[in-house]
């Protein structure tokens, strides 16, 4: 429930359960995703998601395993700001850009991918490797870690771009 900390002309900011979420400067923080939207062009919209993983996994937005929702009927320009690090700060960083397609019973399709990688210390005999995922009405990444047993951090900052093509 939202909870007003001052009077509505926004004194101090608000929040929700005591956390701000928009300060007195007009700075928004602490958002699990943000999603914006033109009143005027309701079929397209950009999202923004923080998406986690350790080791080989399905990357996901929480703890239960949830992954970006894709709406049926559109066309999708989906960006990640990847990073992979292990314990010793040895780290995997990328740029992933990718377009998906989502039909009208929800089979999403990874129509193409670029990769841009900006670091790689992957050491010599281990494989840290990220693929985009598409299933239904849902995109990830799925992250495959070989050659070692270190703990591998996954973390991927995605924007989408849907587009409603119907």
């Amino acid at each position: 429930m939202a909870v007003t900390k001052e009077q509505l002309d926004s004194n101090g900011g608000f929040s929700i359960g005591q956390t701000t979420i928009f300060d007195e400067n007009r700075n928004a923080k602490d958002f699990h995703t943000l999603h914006m939207a033109n009143s005027n062009f309701t079929d397209s919209s950009s999202t923004r998601y923080i998406l986690r993983g350790l080791n080989t996994a399905v990357l996901a937005l929480d703890n239960t395993a949830g992954q970006i929702v894709i709406n049926s009927n559109t066309c999708n320009f989906i960006t990640g700001y990847i990073l992979c690090v292990n314990p010793t700060g040895t780290v995997y960083s990328a740029k992933m850009e990718t377009t998906v397609f989502c039909d009208n019973v929800g089979t999403t399709s990874v129509l193409s991918t670029m990769t841009t990688v900006i670091k790689d210390d992957i050491p010599v005999g281990q494989t840290w490797d990220i693929q985009p995922l598409g299933s239904t009405n849902r995109f990830s990444y799925t992250t495959t870690r070989a050659g070692t047993t270190a703990t591998l951090k996954w973390v991927a900052v995605t924007e989408v771009i849907s587009i409603n093509w119907s």
